[in-house]
């Protein structure tokens, strides 16, 4: 019999993870530090991402490593996080090693949380380099915490119908193999639990806490949703040993957990992204890889819906 175990996303060999927010501004970023060389790819399916350095992650571009993956609040705002895990990074020596000093590779994803706090107040190089102190203590947990902090879904109908998120994270270890995924979900559509099909957040009439599907919504076309204000991003983590090609099919494979959990899924209002790292340690099948990758992207989605608070005025799962 398989002896597959469910573990915490923290106990994940080789990895450090730290969550900052600027909670009354309803922002906040989740930091993924490897400890050692660790090759990444990413799958990109939804039409509207907000990233930085995914270019990099091509499999046909030079770079072989990464030196930390930013998934961060702020909308493209954002994306200026990265340059304080860069100045954490380059204060300890970490990165690509040039003549002029080391380059630290960071590799960042966006989510849209502007209209839910103050949009002035953006994840920026103070907050990074804090949760890069943060991930010392591997001070991650679920819930209304980095990346999710300003994270909600159920948007097909306006911001008066949608509900509180957060970040998630599931992780399954099979003998020497892990395998995590870290999802922040600010998804358009709503989120299920893929172990039962049950609606757990999404779309919800305020007044009688009953959902409303955002499937038939769209079928309806009585839609009232901007474009690129929503984003599910997350990374598949492990200790298992794939080139950047192999990471990258297992980021696609990922998505599919990402398809289990939320409906709809990857519209032109999404930007849905999602990272694999694996930094060599194990050495495994990338079908098995893929396979717990996207039993762990749907669970850390559904608990990432399960440990989210009320706060900001929105119902999340736990008050419905």
């Amino acid at each position: 019999m398989i002896n597959l175990k469910k573990i915490n996303v923290n106990d994940i060999e080789g990895y450090h993870i730290g969550n900052a927010e600027y909670k009354e501004a309803a922002t906040g970023l989740t930091v993924i530090l490897p400890d050692t060389k660790t090759v990444c790819g990413v799958d990109i399916r939804g039409g509207a991402p907000a990233s930085r350095e995914t270019g990099l992650l091509n499999p046909l571009a030079a770079n072989d490593q990464v030196h930390a993956v930013v998934l961060s609040g702020g909308s493209a705002f954002g994306l200026n996080s990265a340059s304080g895990v860069m100045q954490y990074l380059e204060e300890r020596n970490i990165g690509f090693p040039t003549a002029a000093g080391v380059v630290p590779i960071v590799s960042t994803s966006c989510i849209f949380d502007l209209t839910l706090g103050d949009n002035k107040v953006r994840p920026d190089h103070n907050l990074a380099y804090l949760a890069c102190k943060n991930a010392e203590e591997k001070n991650y947990q679920d819930g209304n915490f980095g990346a999710g902090c300003g994270a909600t879904a159920g948007k097909f109908m306006g911001p008066e119908h949608m509900m509180k998120t957060g970040i998630g994270s599931a992780a399954f270890q099979i003998g020497d193999l892990q395998v995590g995924a870290i999802v922040a979900v600010n998804c358009a559509g709503d989120v299920f639990d893929y172990r039962t099909n049950e609606k757990i957040a999404g779309v919800i009439n305020y007044d009688n806490n009953e959902f409303i599907s955002a499937e038939e919504i769209l079928y309806s076309s009585q839609l009232n949703i901007q474009e690129g204000t929503n984003t599910t991003i997350g990374a598949i983590i492990t200790n298992a040993d794939f080139n950047k090609t192999e990471l990258t099919k297992i980021a696609g494979m990922g998505h599919d957990g990402m398809a289990r959990a939320i409906n709809p899924i990857h519209t032109m209002f999404d930007g849905d992204s999602l990272y694999a790292l694996g930094n060599g340690k194990v050495k495994s099948d990338i079908n098995l890889v893929g396979t717990l990758a996207a039993k762990a992207v749907a669970e850390a989605i559904a608990n990432a819906a399960y440990n989210a608070k009320p706060e900001y005025n929105l119902k999340s799962n736990q008050s419905i």
